[in-house]
């Protein structure tokens, strides 16, 4: 069955975006401070058409904004899209903590059963 609603969209971007090692750097360094996409591109060993493909997926994903001064286009990391990450995760981790506590009791419970 595929689930296709906007909030399902949503969450794929985002976990698409934080798939690649080189896109979570670039949120990283743009949560600390704005940088310019070139400033950026310096970082990584790849074209400077490469980096900013790699921005405007997180971009997509709503994980960074992008601003223009100048000649220059400024990325800055969005904190809120990070919460909703943490959130989808934490729903996630609610979900398997819930499941692990389940088996712990099935296996409780039958080691009980053994021991009579």
């Amino acid at each position: 069955m595929v689930v296709d609603n906007d909030r399902h969209r949503k969450a794929d971007l985002v976990f698409h975006a934080l798939a690649d090692s080189t896109r979570r750097d670039i949120l990283s360094r743009s949560m600390r401070g704005e940088n310019s996409v070139s400033t950026l591109a310096t970082f990584y060993p790849m074209s400077f058409a490469a980096v900013q493909k790699h921005v405007a997926i997180l971009e997509r994903a709503e994980l960074v904004t992008k601003r223009r001064q100048g000649r220059e286009q400024l990325v800055r990391g969005d904190l809120d899209a990070l919460h909703y990450a943490r959130q989808l995760l934490q729903q996630f981790e609610t979900i398997w903590q819930g499941r692990v506590e389940r088996f712990g009791d099935i296996v409780n419970d039958n080691l009980r059963k053994g021991d009579s």
